[in-house]
């Protein structure tokens, strides 16, 4: 290399030595240059051991959050005295409450250990589930879905957060499909839990009284073992020995999404809201969103109105949650295995799609057995909301700006989970025919949606080849001279944009 190479190379070095000031924390610990290399096999052990906490915690997580979530959909035919217009709106007001608090939290999780601040929230809104047993009015059925909802709006975004924080880019959809998968069991033991409690004769409390005491209970739990066990990032992973936590943030390093960083940093913030990809994930979380509102709050009333009872409406719904919980599995593995995003979303929709079709079509054939396989066709879109978390833990780099738009992701969600408690009006029973074919429809604009983002990832990664070519040839840099820059990057915390390493995932 020629001493004015050289130079070029040295002040690279310098500049980011300078950024390295506003970087990562995990800075303090690896540095801006690797320094050190683990095998394979090292490598394939410490993932195995990061697999027995993070995900079987995030799982725990997720499974008490959709369970809670929904509660009120099992409650609805166990005696709830919440019914009619009133019913829409206590359903909505969970949402409301996720949609006022979804930014304040992330950036308060932000400035905190976010394993803590998760910990803690869970612990409150268990509290919070148990209250659902004293409350009868509408008015502390409202209040108290609207607090649920202002404790639960943390989980999504840290959970994507934590995962990009230990795992690698081709690891990270199966990861987070692990946890997501739990919206599919929780279907399965919702049903079965409230099938039990049916059966419950005596008079001292409702049924949906006991099954809210079970699940603030449960919440509890899984809070204080999120305190205990759920590390905060690989720097702070107290399961881990030094040199392993070392080897965690080297697995990453490469993949340049960096960790956890405390500062708030306002250019991530605009670069957040200026890119179209910002947007169109938005705008494809709200199509996904909308049905998913209508369906976990009026899945058991819809197959109650085949002509089944309650009881059998419980026991009947469980199928649905393994069909979902399946196609999330199937779509975390093939997300990773090819290193695609769009495609497996675009796989989920389309049995939805087609079963919302038979759903209206067969709506007065009395064809009980295929109505009940329209409904579980249509739960397969759960796994599409998954893949979108994955999608924004792969494709964005900077804290702030992962922050900013995992927020807008699920203020998003929760805007189309309003929308959604009110297109299965009381008035449309029982057929439900034009919340039926809004769901058709807007996912059926969700697939164009999703073959766009793909076509824009896959044209600014070529744009970055170029760039990286160019840059290569004008400072004479070796293969071992470019991955020594990319290393110096990886915890830089610069966004995906300004840093010309970082690739995205179609």
């Amino acid at each position: 290399m020629s001493q004015a190479e050289k130079g070029s190379l040295q002040e690279k070095v310098d500049v980011n030595s300078v950024d390295s000031q506003h970087g990562d924390e995990a800075l303090q610990l690896v540095g801006t240059v690797r320094t050190a290399e683990f095998s394979d096999e090292y490598n394939r052990k410490l993932r195995r051991k990061l697999d027995w906490v993070i995900p079987p915690l995030c799982a725990a997580v997720y499974f008490t959050q959709f369970l809670d979530k929904t509660s009120l959909n099992y409650a609805s035919i166990m005696g709830l005295p919440i019914t009619g217009t009133n019913y829409n709106l206590v359903s909505a007001a969970f949402y409301f409450g996720f949609l006022v608090f979804e930014f304040p939290t992330v950036y308060l999780s932000q400035k905190t250990r976010v394993a803590k601040y998760l910990g803690a929230n869970i612990v409150l809104w268990g509290v919070i589930l148990m209250l659902h047993s004293v409350g009868t009015s509408f008015g502390a059925f409202f209040a108290l879905r609207f607090l649920l909802g202002m404790c639960e709006c943390c989980v999504a975004p840290i959970l994507i957060l934590l995962v990009s924080m230990f795992y690698r880019k081709n690891e990270q959809a199966s990861r987070i499909s692990w946890f997501y998968v739990m919206n599919g069991l929780t279907m399965v033991a919702g049903g079965l839990l409230g099938w039990g409690i049916s059966f419950y004769s005596g008079h001292r409390l409702a049924p949906y009284k006991i099954l809210y005491i079970l699940l603030g209970g449960l919440a509890i739990i899984v809070g204080i073992a999120v305190l205990i066990w759920m590390p905060d990032s690989p720097v702070h992973a107290g399961f881990l020995t030094h040199e392993e936590r070392i080897a965690a943030l080297e697995r990453v390093r490469d993949d340049q999404g960096g960790t956890a960083n405390h500062e708030l940093k306002k250019d991530q913030i605009i670069e957040a809201l200026l890119d179209v990809r910002t947007w169109l994930v938005v705008l494809s979380t709200l199509l996904t969103s909308i049905p998913n509102g209508a369906l976990s709050n009026y899945s058991n009333i819809i197959i109650k109105s085949f002509g089944y009872t309650s009881k059998q409406a419980l026991i009947l719904s469980t199928p649905g949650g393994a069909v979902a919980a399946f196609t999330t599995l199937w779509c975390g593995w093939y997300s990773d295995k090819k290193n695609e995003r769009m495609t497996p979303i675009i796989v989920a929709l389309v049995p939805t799609i087609i079963g919302s079709a038979l759903l209206i079509g067969l709506a007065h054939s009395g064809n009980k057995g295929a109505l009940l396989f329209a409904v579980y066709l249509v739960g397969t879109f759960g796994s599409a909301l998954s893949t979108i978390y994955a999608y924004n833990a792969s494709n964005t780099s900077g804290h702030t700006k992962k922050s900013t738009i995992n927020s807008m992701t699920l203020v998003s969600f929760a805007v189309g989970n309003i929308i959604g408690t009110q297109i299965f009006q009381p008035s449309d029973a029982p057929d439900y025919i034009p919340g039926k074919t809004a769901i058709m429809v807007l996912l059926t604009v969700q697939i164009f949606i999703s073959l766009l983002l793909r076509w824009i990832n896959l044209r600014l990664n070529a744009k970055k080849k170029a760039k990286l070519a160019e840059m290569k040839a004008q400072n004479g840099w070796s293969d071992a001279d470019v991955q020594r820059e990319r290393d110096k990057y990886g915890f830089s915390d610069l966004t995906d944009k300004q840093n010309v390493y970082f690739m995205y995932t179609a």
